[in-house]
């Protein structure tokens, strides 16, 4: 048994709902501009209500967006329900889905090699990426760009 296979893993998740910031930018700018909109939000959370887990960020995209409306990165905390959304902010509703994840634990720039890696097993599953479907990154830690500590779940068939 291969060390991908011990770190990559199938899972479900029921539908939850996201209050935080949207990011839009070119491409090769998301691994700087996400960062910054951590920290943003992390000055802002007290201005969220209904958090569920509010010690635990979640990033959401899509590979291949359907719409405008659904282009960018999206980081919030999960919440009850849309009781309200601060000004500046979005909310966002993601359906129940099933992915493929594995953990990513290390330098913000390291994280397309984990992307690689979960995507390799994915294939050697037999699996089927759903790229117009949401895609979450969970962050237990994000404090240091350099330490980071996040959930990778690609959403899959």
């Amino acid at each position: 048994m291969s060390d991908l296979t011990l770190r990559a893993a199938e899972t479900e998740l029921g539908e939850f709902r996201l209050v935080g910031i949207r990011v839009l930018c070119p491409l090769d700018q998301y691994p700087a501009e996400i960062p910054k909109a951590i920290k943003l939000l992390s000055g802002r959370l007290t201005e969220i209500k209904g958090a569920v887990k509010p010690d635990r960020l979640v990033g959401a995209f899509k590979v291949e967006e359907d719409s405008p409306e659904e282009d960018g990165y999206w980081i919030g905390i999960e919440v009850e329900e849309f009781i309200s959304v601060p000004d500046g902010m979005f909310s966002l509703e993601i359906p129940p889905q099933k992915y493929a994840s594995i953990r990513h634990k290390g330098p913000n720039d390291e994280i397309g090699n984990t992307y690689r890696e979960l995507h390799s097993w994915i294939e050697e599953k037999g699996l089927r990426r759903l790229k117009n479907k949401w895609h979450i990154e969970i962050h237990h830690s994000w404090e240091s760009i350099e330490d980071l500590d996040i959930e990778l779940l690609d959403t899959i068939a």
